[in-house]
């Protein structure tokens, strides 16, 4: 499920139940560690898909 399937008006209502959960003062923290998180993430994923690409291409040699 990727942000285009939320929508603008669930991107609305979610900022404001951050907004009313956390306070305007901890947004920059919290968004700082969401986007770290997701870095992470995706260094990890491209890693997997990486080793899975080795393995394939060392299967077709020795075939």
């Amino acid at each position: 499920m990727g942000i285009s399937q939320i929508g603008i008006p669930g991107l609305i209502i979610i900022l404001v139940i951050v907004l009313i959960i956390f306070g305007p003062k901890k947004l920059p923290e919290i968004g700082g560690a969401m986007g770290k998180t997701l870095s992470e993430f995706k260094k990890s994923t491209r890693e997997i898909m990486d080793d899975g690409e080795t393995t394939k291409q060392q299967d077709k040699k020795e075939i």
